[in-house]
């Protein structure tokens, strides 16, 4: 039962805890896309939208899995989730969010929602990928736990960060402990992190303290600008 517990109950909870940490955006983007339809086929768009996005995202997940596998890709990935960490912790991701169209039929808002939740979903993808460790089951059933989470609960997932912001410095930390053991599991860096453990763990804590230090205090830049934008008018 120890076994089961780490090797899938743990990094399935992991999985669906990124993805509704990073879904927030594809969640406005539901939202707006289906904006201008009416109750039942809104319902619809949301439905059909949705399930094409799932589809599109576990392809996408399991290519990066074995893409992953490449010599040098897993650094690259790792490098990459360290990025959309910060990013997640500063708030720049959530710009992205702010072009949607709105569809005027049901078939024209599921492609835009399937459209942009495929520009979108890059970061959860390569979040799952690296949290997922070329498990492809861990892959399918974690997409398919939260994306419908994130579908039906959004609105509150996403006032429920807005009350308690620090949910998002959670997100943060576990995104660069990911990226910190993706770096580390780089067959071309084993040797070296596998020689000294103690290298291993000093990485992995200095890439989350790296992460929310440098997150935290351009949140505090960027608070701080926003009195004088107020009082220089």
């Amino acid at each position: 039962m120890n076994t089961t517990l780490t090797d899938f109950i743990l990094p399935l909870l992991n999985i669906i805890f990124l993805d509704l940490i990073l879904a927030g955006d594809n969640a406005i983007v539901i939202g707006l896309a289906a904006r201008n339809l009416r109750g039942d086929t809104q319902k619809k768009a949301i439905l059909l939208g949705t399930g094409g996005a799932i589809i599109l995202r576990i392809i996408a997940t399991i290519l990066v899995v074995w893409l992953l596998k490449v010599p040098w890709l897993l650094l690259f990935g790792g490098l990459l989730l360290i990025l959309i960490a910060y990013k997640l912790l500063t708030g720049e991701n959530n710009e992205e969010a702010g072009d949607i169209q709105a569809g005027g039929t049901l078939w024209a808002a599921v492609r835009t929602i399937i459209v942009a939740d495929a520009a979108m979903g890059l970061d959860n993808v390569i979040a799952i990928a690296g949290a997922a460790n070329h498990n492809i089951t861990l892959v399918i059933v974690g997409l398919l736990i939260s994306v419908p989470i994130v579908v039906w609960g959004s609105t509150l997932f996403i006032k429920l960060i807005n009350r308690y912001p620090w949910i998002i410095y959670i997100g943060s930390a576990v995104l660069g402990y990911t990226a910190s053991t993706m770096i580390t599991g780089e067959k071309k860096l084993e040797p070296f992190f596998g020689q000294h453990p103690v290298l291993h763990v000093l990485f992995i804590v200095l890439v989350i303290a790296g992460i929310l230090a440098a997150g935290h205090w351009k949140r505090h830049l960027d608070h701080k600008k926003i009195p004088h934008s107020g009082t220089s008018g």
